[in-house]
C-alpha cells in the first residue's frame, strides 16, 4: 500500500496574525497614568529678603529620612501641628508670617489671610514612604484648618459642604500654599 501524504498546514500567514493580535492588545490595553500631587504655587513676591524668610516654613527631608523644620530637628508626629500653628494668624508676632485682610465675595466676609508658605525640599535619597508621610501630614494640616473654618462659618466640616460657592470661598480663604523644590543632595 502506498503511503498517503500528510496534509501540510500553511503557516505563511501565522506571523501576520500574531502581529495583528499584538497590535490589537497594545491598542485596547489601558495604562494607569500617575496624576501626581496637585499643588498651586504662590505668586512670586518682590519683598525684602528678611520679610520673605519670615513668611516661609522650611521643611527638609534628608537622605536618612530625618526631618528638619526651620533648620531644627523635627518629627513627622509634630509636623501637622507646626504647620497649623505657622499658618494661623498671630497679630503683632514678628516670628510668624505677615497677614492681610481680604474680602471673600463667595463667603461675603472679610477674612485675615496669612502670607505664609510651606517650603518642602527633599534629598534625592529620601525614601518614597517618608516623602508621602510628609505630604500626608501637610495635607492633614490644611484640611484641619479648612474644617475649622467651615465649622465656624457653616456648622459642618469642609468635606461635607455641597454649595460650590462655599467650597470656593473656603479654598480662597485657606489656599494650600506648599512650594516644592526639585530634590537634590541635601546631605545628612
Amino acid at each position: 500500500m502506498a503511503k498517503r501524504a500528510a496534509p501540510e498546514i500553511n503557516a505563511g500567514s501565522m506571523a501576520d496574525i500574531a502581529f495583528l493580535l499584538l497590535i490589537f492588545f497594545l491598542v485596547t490595553t489601558t495604562m494607569d497614568v500617575d496624576t501626581g500631587i496637585r499643588r498651586i504655587l504662590p505668586q512670586p513676591t518682590k519683598v525684602d529678603k528678611d520679610v520673605i524668610q519670615r513668611n516661609v516654613l522650611k521643611v527638609l527631608i534628608n537622605s536618612h529620612d530625618k526631618l528638619m523644620i526651620d533648620d531644627k530637628p523635627g518629627s513627622i508626629i509634630t509636623l501637622k501641628n507646626k504647620v497649623v500653628d505657622f499658618m494661623s494668624i498671630h497679630p503683632d508676632d514678628l516670628s510668624y508670617p505677615e497677614y492681610s485682610t481680604i474680602y471673600i465675595k463667595e463667603l461675603g466676609i472679610d477674612r485675615d489671610m496669612t502670607k505664609g508658605i510651606i517650603s518642602l525640599k527633599s534629598d534625592r535619597g529620601t525614601s518614597y514612604e517618608m516623602y508621602i508621610k510628609v505630604q500626608n501630614e501637610l495635607a492633614k494640616a490644611f484640611n484641619e484648618m479648612k474644617d475649622e473654618l467651615s465649622v465656624d462659618l457653616f456648622g459642618i466640616k469642609y468635606n461635607q459642604l455641597i454649595d460650590k460657592k462655599e467650597i470656593a470661598g473656603i479654598n480662597i480663604a485657606l489656599p494650600v500654599r506648599i512650594s516644592e523644590a526639585e530634590p537634590e543632595d541635601i546631605g545628612k
